[in-house]
């Protein structure tokens, strides 16, 4: 095994782990007044399910 040529930083363990943090795929925080706090529950878990359901069609196929 090749020694480490520097200490990694915590931002970059994290990244190696989790992938990067920046994209639209992250959780945001909203305003209080935004307009999905007026959606019900039951309207907002539909469009998430929806929307995972999209993404999921949209992958290409894994290799066996």
């Amino acid at each position: 095994m090749e020694p480490r040529l520097r200490p990694l930083s915590e931002e970059e363990c994290y990244l190696r782990c989790y992938g990067w943090r920046g994209s639209d795929d992250t959780v945001k925080v909203v305003p209080a007044g935004h307009p999905f706090e007026s959606e019900s529950p039951a309207a907002l878990t539909e469009r998430i399910r929806l929307a995972f359901e999209a993404r999921l069609e949209a992958r290409e196929p894994e290799a066996a």
